[in-house]
């Protein structure tokens, strides 16, 4: 299984992102963040989500967007959380703007692992108290807890 704790890092939780007021922006901002964290060329990374965003939109409703990528030159996948002061139009499907973002990056040959992660994301952004503590919390390392802790167990 995908642990969010093996693709993001507590640097990559970014709270309060300010001055994006656009997609656009909010896209340039996360390659330019992103690049910085895997180790790749920011215009790639810009032009790679500039180009998903244009086969559809990774706004996935509730204020969500899983913006996406898989490159050539990564080797793991790549995750950063960001949170917008002001939540930005992804064109989501509820047509609801968007203020939780999450950036995944994967090598071009991990498809498999690339969808099991985009899978997790979405699964664990659908709960909306976990959506509400993410809005509400001002310290980056216990948003990082909360994205990284193991879903419990109900067995019985």
């Amino acid at each position: 299984m995908v642990e969010l704790a093996d693709i993001i890092t507590p640097e990559n939780v970014v709270l309060n992102l300010p001055s994006c007021s656009s997609k656009r922006q909010v896209l340039s901002e996360l390659a330019k963040r992103g690049a910085a964290a895997a180790g790749i060329a920011q215009q790639s990374l810009l032009d790679a989500l500039t180009e998903r965003e244009r086969l559809g939109t990774t706004g996935i409703g509730h204020g969500i967007a899983i913006p996406h990528a898989r490159l050539d030159g990564l080797d793991h996948l790549v995750g950063m959380f960001v949170r917008l002061d002001h939540p930005v139009d992804f064109e989501a499907l509820d047509e609801q703007p968007s203020d939780l973002i999450f950036l995944l990056l994967a090598p071009s040959a991990a498809e498999a692992d690339s969808l099991k992660a985009l899978a997790r994301i979405s699964r664990m952004l659908r709960d909306p108290g976990l959506r509400q503590r993410l809005r509400q919390e001002r310290d980056p390392r216990a948003v990082y807890r909360m994205l990284t802790q193991k879903p419990e167990c109900h067995a019985a």
